[in-house]
């Protein structure tokens, strides 16, 4: 949502350049059952006649590992050190560590389905269509097919919506691939595959809605985790046969930038108390206000838009009474004080950030804006020619 023109000088509207983190001691997020589950589906492949990944359609470019749009440089002045981590591992350096606009564009798909499961056709399912802003959803899909996924499906796996287009698409895949020596068999089988938590185990539960008219086969959740193992087959479509195969979701091992892993945070495919909601609340609100999105603002009943997160954050926690007492001691004795909770406020922010009441969102913006259209019958893109060099391919 948009303020005015007015109600936006009004709150200052100098935001922030780029984004300051001081070092953090985060763990690296790649369990013992992604990597059991990564060799699980490597094994099924032979079962398998068509891949569905299914992704958060607020990140839609680029995956979680591999190389950036653009090349990344590592520089250092007297006052500051601009640095790209190799992995999302932390500590990072004591020093203030800051994610520049358009820096880094390497965001939240796993690169290791592309190599593992390359071989099977493969269907794009951008979910959660109804939490991005897909006013330029030609653009997007224009630019996917540049990266050579020119199957791409936008869902809503709460309503239902585009999922009746996904059956007849994956029989017109297989039906033009060659099933090897699944051949002779009568029913389909898909695997399901993709990052934690953006809707697999929904996607399964709404074809089964849509075509068998029953209830759910996969557990679902807010969190991710909840699918640990690859599921054994289930039927989704009586004719023709189909059978999905639910799978945990897989982070690469590897997140090349400290912002494609915050956005994967924001998603909701990390953990919260890997990276601190206060931490993921300040970035959100950089992102929000640096794209002139300003629902925030209505929907917490604040004063204007603001930049300062800890002024954002006493501000929501006052209005939702998220208050502590706290024991302070003086000369003459303890005294209680009121406090804002911080963290109950951060919390409530991400919470309704997700639910989609900030109005839709869409994280990748900063891509399409660098990337100019894609033209798949023509030469590279400038886009695609900085992620080949960064890969270290020749162009």
């Amino acid at each position: 949502m948009r303020l005015s023109a007015v109600a936006l000088r009004a709150a200052g509207a100098a935001w922030r350049e780029c984004f300051p983190l001081q070092g953090r001691d985060v763990a690296r997020w790649f369990p013992g059952h992604m990597a059991k589950g990564l060799k699980k589906m490597q094994s099924s492949l032979k079962l398998v006649d068509c891949v569905i990944e299914v992704h958060d359609a607020r990140i839609s470019f680029r995956r979680a590992g591999g190389a950036p749009f653009l090349s990344q440089t590592v520089h250092e002045t007297a006052s500051r050190q601009y640095w790209s981590p190799p992995t999302f591992a932390w500590p990072w350096p004591s020093s203030v560590l800051e994610i520049e606009p358009r820096a880094s564009h390497m965001l939240g798909r796993n690169p290791l389905f592309q190599e593992t499961l390359g071989l099977k056709p493969h269907l794009l399912v951008l979910n959660k269509m109804d939490l991005a802003d897909l006013t330029e959803q030609r653009k997007i899909q224009q630019h996917l097919a540049g990266e050579g996924l020119k199957h791409v499906i936008f869902t809503n796996c709460i309503r239902d919506e585009n999922i009746k287009q996904i059956i007849p698409k994956v029989i017109e895949l297989v039906g033009s691939s060659y099933r090897y020596h699944r051949s002779e068999n009568l029913d389909y089988c898909i695997l399901v595959v993709g990052v934690p938590n953006v809707g697999k185990s929904s996607l399964i539960n709404s074809l089964r809605r849509q075509h068998l008219r029953t209830g759910k086969a996969a557990r679902v959740g807010g969190e991710p985790g909840i699918t640990r193992a690859v599921m054994s087959r289930v039927q989704v479509c009586e004719r023709p046969l189909i059978f999905l195969m639910d799978t945990p979701g897989v982070l690469a091992p590897q997140i090349g930038s400290v912002e494609t892993g915050l956005k994967l945070a924001l998603c909701g495919t990390v953990l919260d108390h890997l990276v601190g909601e206060e931490t993921m609340a300040d970035y959100l609100l950089y992102t929000l206000n640096r794209h002139q999105l300003f629902g925030y603002v209505q929907h917490y009943g604040l004063d204007g838009a603001s930049d300062d997160i800890e002024h954002v954050l006493k501000r929501v926690a006052l209005r939702l009474r998220k208050t502590r007492k706290v024991k302070v001691l003086t000369g003459t004795g303890d005294v209680n004080v009121v406090q804002p909770n911080y963290s109950a406020a951060a919390h409530d922010f991400l919470r309704t950030f997700r639910s989609g009441l900030f109005g839709p969102v869409m994280l990748d913006r900063d891509v399409l804006q660098d990337c100019p259209p894609a033209d798949t019958d023509s030469a590279p893109t400038a886009c695609q020619m900085a992620s080949r060099t960064s890969c270290g391919q020749s162009v």
